[in-house]
């Protein structure tokens, strides 16, 4: 799964020109990115123009009782997507970027903590997640949430003994095709695959991450992994 990225990138001007998002987008430096809070998203007017939107994390469908179901659908599986009732219209008609430069992820050690890693591309530049996102209007005179999710895929080689899964960093060359509403879903499906290991780096880094609240840049601080044993016996 995905359940916190990163936008932390000091040029943030390069990464409003880089996703065309305009002015009116509040493009701000984040280190602990967390569900339901609104993140820097491009999605597609209904003339296939693209836009740069601000989408809460976490998709609630258009039927749901609660938005309190988006934190339930932070992440949709590549595997099922055109399936599963929540995602599969927001897959066919509402397909999204959204915008990070990394993300972490939580290795299980057997007699410590879990150890967080801050994942990226091996450039270090900022891309975007494969993403669906969708509208809820609770009464038609309520202002409509919008709101959104990542897809992810089985983990690469090179992530594979951090976590079994990863979010879909699409290549630059098929983010075009991601939005676009004419792509068929074959296509769709061939761009849902693990960044390749070559493009991929990774960085152990402390457990100020793991606070969901705390946005500073200790989050991806770089940390010397605490050794996996055992703890010794107390002779006394």
């Amino acid at each position: 799964m995905c359940g916190r990225y990163s936008l932390a990138t000091p040029n943030l001007a390069s990464v409003r020109e880089r996703f065309a998002l305009g002015e009116g987008i509040p493009v701000e430096q984040h280190f602990n990115i967390a569900p339901g809070q609104d993140v820097v998203a491009v999605t597609t007017d209904r003339e296939g123009a693209r836009r740069g939107d601000m989408l809460r994390w976490g998709l609630v469908p258009h039927w749901a009782d609660s938005p309190k179901v988006g934190y339930k659908m932070i992440n949709a599986r590549a595997e099922t997507v055109q399936e599963r009732p929540a995602f599969r219209d927001a897959f066919e008609r509402r397909r999204c970027l959204i915008v990070a430069d990394g993300f972490f992820e939580w290795q299980p050690r057997e007699h410590v903590a879990k150890q967080p890693w801050w994942i990226t591309r091996a450039d270090g530049l900022p891309f975007a997640f494969a993403g669906l996102w969708a509208t809820w209007r609770p009464a038609p005179d309520v202002e409509p949430l919008r709101t959104c999710t990542i897809i992810t895929t089985h983990a690469g080689d090179a992530l594979r003994d951090i976590h079994p899964r990863m979010p879909v960093i699409l290549e630059p060359g098929g983010e075009d095709a991601w939005l676009d509403a004419g792509t068929r879903a074959d296509a769709l499906a061939a761009l849902l695959v693990p960044l390749p290991d070559g493009e991929t780096a990774r960085r152990p880094v402390g457990r100020a991450v793991n606070d969901a609240g705390h946005d500073e840049a200790d989050c991806i601080a770089a940390v010397e992994p605490e050794p996996d044993e055992p703890s010794s016996p107390a002779l006394f």
